[in-house]
């Protein structure tokens, strides 16, 4: 049954209800729309007016053909191959597109970090936990909504690991 606050939330439906499954309603009314899409990490930042790192990406790669969500800040990049070693997986690769509305129900530039349609392993990378607040998509281009990293992390049911690219 839906929640009048689910009914009227400015998340996708199926993230709206699964906030209320998590006994998160209350992130209804922090939930922020904006009329243009913020697919990518820079123009969420951009129109939420924080910093690219606290943007948290949920990436969907398949290890050994199997999907994996990967939660990583806005301005780092995932290393495959640190993924890899801590999959323990012969190959890691980008998802398609196909596979990542299949496995979460949602388009790429709107997959939340949890309140998937399939049950994933999720990977958190550690740079996460340098912000006091991350922002995440929620379910659609247009939503994004702010939460501890922290309590991001265990919703999603995630595993910390350093899997981000080091720089040079």
């Amino acid at each position: 049954m839906t929640t009048p606050a689910a009914a009227n939330s400015a998340a996708h439906p199926r993230f709206a209800e699964a906030l209320e499954e998590l006994g998160l309603g209350e992130l209804h009314g922090r939930i922020r729309r904006f009329p243009d899409a913020t697919r990518t990490a820079a123009e969420a930042a951009a129109a939420i007016g924080c910093e690219l790192g606290q943007i948290c990406k949920s990436l969907i790669f398949t290890a050994d053909g199997s999907p994996v969500l990967v939660l990583m800040d806005g301005a780092s990049r995932v290393d495959l191959e640190r993924v890899r070693e801590v999959l323990g997986a012969a190959e890691v690769t980008r998802a398609r597109a196909d596979l990542v509305r299949e496995t979460t129900g949602y388009a790429i530039g709107g997959v939340p970090p949890f309140g998937h349609r399939t049950k994933t392993r999720v990977l958190a990378d550690r740079s996460l936990l340098d912000h006091d607040t991350v922002w995440a998509a929620a379910g659609n281009p247009h939503a994004v909504f702010p939460m501890n990293p922290e309590a991001l992390i265990a919703h999603a049911g995630a595993t910390v690991v350093d899997v981000r690219e080091q720089s040079a």
